[in-house]
């Protein structure tokens, strides 16, 4: 056992964990910060990313010993400081960009990232961009309709496919 300490959301934290607890395991079962997901145990779904010193990572393939010193943000911080929606959050609910919303916060998260990148987008770099994510009910058309609503861009054109 090691003692690990990050920054998580603003605050300080510190446990004890083994060395080969990964980052997404220390968040849920060490901080009970359960919106970051655990969909496919092999880094190809997106559902744990969470930032790490400002970039997105996916949490699976990250052990919580390499995240010490870091500052770490989940979904659960992401919410305005009133507690509204933050504007990728509300794009997502006012454009339908959620059906099941396991895969929900990862795609918050790397929305989130690739806005702060990229302010305006394009819908074909918003495609490539969520590469990593995968959406078992929507299809991506309303994914990709709320990052474009959330950078401020008309999506009257993203077509529905």
């Amino acid at each position: 056992m090691a003692k690990v300490t990050m920054t998580v959301n603003g605050k300080s934290v510190s446990r004890d964990v083994e060395g080969r607890t990964l980052l997404v395991q220390f968040l849920r079962e060490k901080l009970n910060l359960t919106g970051t997901h655990v969909g496919c145990d092999t880094s190809q779904c997106g559902a744990c990313v969470v930032h790490v010193n400002g970039e997105a990572v996916k949490s699976c393939t990250m052990f919580a010993a390499e995240a010490e010193g870091a500052e770490v943000t989940t979904i659960e911080a992401v919410e305005n400081d009133d507690g509204s929606l933050s504007v990728v959050q509300q794009a997502f609910q006012d454009h339908h960009g959620l059906q099941c919303g396991f895969c929900t916060p990862g795609m918050v998260m790397t929305a989130t990232a690739l806005l702060k990148e990229n302010p305006k987008p394009s819908e074909a770099e918003i495609r490539d961009h969520l590469e990593g994510n995968i959406c078992r009910c929507t299809g991506y058309h309303n994914i990709v309709k709320a990052i474009m609503a959330a950078s401020g861009q008309d999506v009257s054109s993203v077509a529905a496919e």
